[in-house]
């Protein structure tokens, strides 16, 4: 028998929407920032402390468009953002209703298990807001109690809520935390501002500390389409069928132009990632793991050295019926793979199962525990191989999301797996860039690909329902006005290079996911507004007159709960 062998693929993908209000370009949401401080930092700082475990982090360019702007509102001093810029202001008491609702509908907006209850000073806010008749459901009219809050309340929970979600490596370096945190309450104007301070000094090193990183060699940065759109449905909305057949499309045959979008998207990613860190990367990670033929076809057309997706999609692409699926170690899925129509271009799988531990069940494992068994189950395929190759194994998943479920944002979890797989004796952490360079790899070639996602091997999560058909309806019927507008030739280069602008942030991927029943209503309502924001910014810089139909809700089955299907993310920011 061989030597036991392995090689290990990590692949942390990064991805907010873009926040951004089309017309003033104020933040709408605090996401990107937030998630900045907490898990982007940190999980730059695991890899920092580890260099010898070798990593992919994917960064979606409308994040990192994100992230600049934010440093450039700090360098600048005019903050765009509502909630980080109150925290600067010195008289709480003087705010308007407007942005006192602000503060009290978003500083419990966390998970509450990991993110409050574990801080005393600000469970105790909460219950204060609570007997003050807080926490309404959406719909109802807020208690007229909660404006008696003084601006001491506010400034301590304002205080609150941004320590909540800085990350655990920063808590570790930088002693302001620790001591406002000790303190608990009564923050002055001096503290509040020391913090803002902080945040901006986090948000300014993120992106040279993961450049640098690559350009240590220890971790592999790659990209996505610009505003992470789901390629395969701009390309043919009538791939869903390939996994879900019958399910009902848009009323639209096609989205107008989608190969050329998809084109345009596609080198958008590749210039803006040249530019930020230096080189062009060599993969792309879908929107949402979502292949195609005729997508990864133009993956190869632009030069990608490699892309990825799930576990559920090979499955379908290898063939229904099963006997591909019962090969000695499941060595179908532990290889990579090519593709006639994509030449030089390689894809891999990701383990759903093993991924979904970390995303999903890990959470409530000691951190300890949790990382020697995730380290077994790897070392049990590679004992289940077959003896005529290298098992490649992709773990993919949120490098942001999940954390919040985690005691400590998960640092406990990534110590312990990263210090182990650093000392393990045969279990290689490689990136896709190693692997191809090195040139010892076997792929196999796919006979096609179904078309499909992360998300349960469907594109369920962003088409088939009424409000997300209506949806790709209202954009295609967008972009029809914007090629006409366009073929007129009314619009100059300036003008015209905007309007296209705003067209991609149409196109990203997220108005489509949150609607529907499934997710949480106060969600759903929020991203249905800010698309059909987004689309009447559109028609606005084209010259038209937006149509009634941006008037009305998309989302018809307002309910409550999380969409965690198919283990690909989470998403929902609600209280507990």
């Amino acid at each position: 028998m061989k030597d036991p062998r392995i090689d290990l693929v990590l692949l942390w993908h990064m991805h907010q929407p873009d926040y951004r209000d089309a017309v003033d370009g104020s933040f709408m949401l605090p996401w990107t920032y937030l998630h900045a401080i907490k898990d982007y930092s940190d999980m730059a700082a695991h890899a920092e402390r580890h260099p010898g475990v070798h990593t992919v982090f994917n960064f979606v360019p409308i994040l990192l468009e994100q992230i600049e702007d934010y440093v450039r509102q700090f360098d600048e001093g005019r903050i765009r953002d509502p909630l980080l810029g109150l925290l600067q202001l010195a008289d709480l008491d003087a705010i308007e209703l407007d942005e006192r609702a602000l503060i009290l509908d978003s500083a419990f907006a966390s998970n509450h298990q990991t993110m409050l209850e574990p801080y005393p000073e600000y469970r105790r806010l909460y219950e204060l807001f609570r007997l003050a008749g807080g926490g309404a459901r959406a719909g109802e009219q807020r208690n007229p109690r909660l404006e008696y809050l003084s601006g001491a309340f506010l400034g301590d929970l304002l205080t609150w809520y941004h320590l909540a979600w800085i990350g655990e490596t920063e808590r570790r370096t930088n002693p302001l935390f620790g001591q406002l945190m000790a303190r608990g309450s009564g923050f002055t104007h001096s503290e509040r501002l020391h913090l803002y301070e902080a945040i901006g000094a986090i948000l300014r090193g993120l992106l040279p500390r993961y450049r640098a990183l690559a350009e240590r060699g220890c971790v592999e940065l790659s990209s996505t389409p610009h505003t992470h759109p789901i390629g395969p449905l701009l390309i043919d909305l009538a791939c869903a069928h390939e996994a879900m057949p019958g399910a009902p499309l848009p009323a639209a045959a096609a989205y107008p132009g989608g190969t050329e979008r998809v084109r345009d998207q596609i080198a958008e990613a590749l210039k803006s990632h040249a530019r930020r860190f230096g080189e062009v990367p060599q993969g792309i990670w879908p929107g949402e793991g979502a292949v195609s033929d005729a997508f990864v076809g133009e993956l190869a057309r632009a030069g990608v050295r490699w892309t990825a997706s799930s576990e559920a999609v090979l499955s379908n692409s290898l063939g229904k019926d099963g006997t591909i699926q019962h090969e000695q170690g499941r060595s179908w899925l532990y290889r990579p793979w090519l593709h006639p129509q994509a030449t030089g271009l390689t894809l891999l799988f990701r383990d759903e199962r093993l991924s979904d531990l970390i995303g999903f069940e890990y959470a409530r494992w000691n951190g300890r525990d949790a990382a020697e068994h995730l380290v077994r189950e790897i070392e049990a395929i590679a004992h289940a191989a077959p003896d005529d190759g290298t098992p490649v194994v992709l773990i993919a998943l949120d490098g942001e999301n999940a954390w919040e479920y985690y005691p400590y944002n998960g640092y406990y979890f990534l110590e312990e797996l990263y210090s182990r797989l650093e000392a393990h004796p045969w279990i290689r952490t490689r990136t896709m860039r190693e692997l191809l360079d090195a040139g010892t790899i076997r792929p196999g070639v796919l006979p096609r690909l179904v078309a499909g996602s992360w998300v349960m091997g469907t594109l369920s999560t962003w088409i088939g329902d009424r409000e997300k058909n209506r949806a790709w309806d209202l954009l295609c019927e967008a972009k029809l006005a914007y090629d006409r507008v366009v073929a007129q030739g009314s619009l100059g280069p300036a003008a015209l290079a905007v309007a296209q602008r705003q067209l991609a942030a149409c196109e990203g991927s997220d108005w489509f996911w949150w609607l529907g029943p499934q997710n949480p209503a106060a969600g759903v309502a929020r991203f249905d507004r800010l698309y059909r924001h987004n689309l009447r910014r559109l028609y606005q810089l084209i010259g038209l007159p937006a149509p009634d139909s941006l008037d009305e809700p998309l989302n018809l089955g307002l309910a409550g709960g999380h969409h965690e299907a198919g283990g690909a993310m989470r998403r929902a920011h609600e209280p507990a």
